[in-house]
């Protein structure tokens, strides 16, 4: 009688293989945690330069101001002559790209792409570039998965699920967030459940945060006072503040790809003169306004103590919204998460202030609304509602107000979807596809 099942031999080659997996999976997050960890130590060295050269730049006037750009402005044109000359696919965040590896529609870049995004990354970012740390991390992370695969010999299949674990491990390390980073591989970059690449993701992301926190410490991103759980009477105004993240994020998404086409544009008369004219101006701003350049994630964290002023809120949203549009255009290594986290978290506070004026019988904690508001605009931008929920609650070690979070990143996400405005990393890798077939002959194969 014929069977269904597998003979023992071919169970035990599937078991011998899948644990081969995971201890690669193992090597690879360990890898991608000590990398990813070095990488934001030298952030945090070069934001104290950055604050050192400002600091002794106000003493010397005009001419202090005048270094400032000129520093600022060499950082961002070297960091773009480093993507042109030996990895173009380092441009940008990064993880567009990651995924269109992982779909088969482009090949995976050559291994130098990692020293490429380790210091083109530091020298855009440390100049004052509103860009994230994750999207070096994750890139880089990916390819150390991909390495690992080669190394060892293994096939396309295998090392495809390494370079999503890698990935994982590479924002679970920007973040201190495990859970969040294996989950992401899941709902963003491969957008279905396969039981080989979350075993593969989980290893990584544990081995990553083990050896990150060993160089980072174990505290959370970011410290938020004891906030109280949602009352029944409060819960409808987060289903408002996820419709104002949601248009938010509607205006965020086309205003970044406008300004990217727009910059694209005037190449053709700037030419390598971008990033520096880019870089300089970012460098204007650092010395009038030091605080409110780099990734943020010291505004973040001054916004979850609720220490901005509530008149100047919008303005702040609105300069950092406009800022890491032109930043991200620049063309140089930088994620799109931690700027995103900070506009969300300025809405959100923005909302609770305005909500503890309009109804002040009720008990409303705005900074409870600056942590649901980080999730809830991340999800209206990305429409990835479990990695932006979990990620938020791991980066504030906080779980009381999940409940709200649900509510707010349901309405930030239906508003969008309704609109019929794409997820952010679906257009980039469109945008990037586009790129790759304007360059015939010139795909860099691993």
């Amino acid at each position: 009688m014929a069977s269904d099942e597998k003979p023992v031999s071919d169970q035990d080659g599937e078991h011998g293989s899948l644990l081969m997996l995971a201890m690669l999976a193992l090597i690879v997050g360990a890898a991608s945690g000590f990398v990813g960890a070095l990488f934001l130590l030298s952030l945090e060295w070069a934001d104290r330069f950055r604050d050192v050269i400002i600091g002794w730049s106000h003493s010397k006037s005009f001419a202090g101001l005048l270094v400032v750009g000129i520093v600022c402005a060499a950082a961002a044109a070297i960091a773009v002559w480093l993507v042109g000359r030996f990895a173009p696919h380092a441009s940008g965040s990064g993880i567009p790209h990651v995924e269109a590896v992982l779909n088969g529609q482009l090949p995976q870049a050559p291994f130098r792409i990692i020293p490429v995004k380790f210091v083109g990354g530091l020298l855009a970012i440390g100049a004052g570039l509103a860009l994230g740390r994750e999207g070096p991390t994750v890139q880089m992370a990916a390819t150390i998965g991909h390495l690992v695969g080669k190394v060892f010999r293994c096939n396309w299949p295998d090392c495809r699920v390494l370079l999503a674990a890698g990935a994982g491990a590479g924002l679970a390390t920007a973040f201190n967030a495990p859970i969040a980073g294996a989950i992401f591989v899941l709902e963003e970059l491969v957008r279905r459940f396969e039981l080989r690449v979350a075993i593969a993701a989980l290893g990584a992301s544990a081995t990553a945060i083990s050896i990150s926190r060993l160089l980072l410490g174990d505290a959370a991103d970011f410290h938020v006072e004891e906030l109280t759980y949602a009352g029944a009477a409060t819960r409808p105004l987060y289903f408002i503040l996820g419709a104002a993240a949601g248009f938010a994020a509607i205006v965020y998404n086309r205003l970044l790809l406008g300004t990217i086409a727009a910059i694209g544009r005037l190449n053709r008369w700037l030419g390598g003169l971008r990033a520096a004219l880019i870089g300089a101006a970012v460098g204007v701003l650092a010395w009038f306004v030091p605080d409110l350049v780099s990734g943020g994630d010291a505004i973040t964290q001054r916004v979850l103590a609720g220490r901005e002023i509530f008149a100047l809120l919008p303005i702040v949203f609105l300069f950092r919204l406009g800022l890491g549009a032109i930043s991200y255009a620049a063309g140089t290594p930088g994620g799109l998460f931690a700027p995103m986290l900070v506009l969300g978290a300025q809405l959100g506070l923005f909302l609770g202030r305005l909500c503890q004026l309009v109804f002040p019988d009720l008990n409303i904690q705005p900074e409870g609304f600056a942590v649901v508001g980080m999730a809830a605009f991340f999800v209206g931008v990305v429409r990835a509602p479990l990695t932006g929920i979990v990620l938020v609650v791991e980066m504030t070690a906080n779980v009381t107000m999940l409940l709200p979070m649900l509510g707010a990143c349901f309405t930030a996400m239906l508003i969008p979807t309704l609109m019929r405005d794409p997820p952010i990393y679906d257009s980039l890798r469109e945008q990037t596809l586009e790129r790759e077939r304007m360059r015939p002959g010139q795909r860099e194969h691993a």
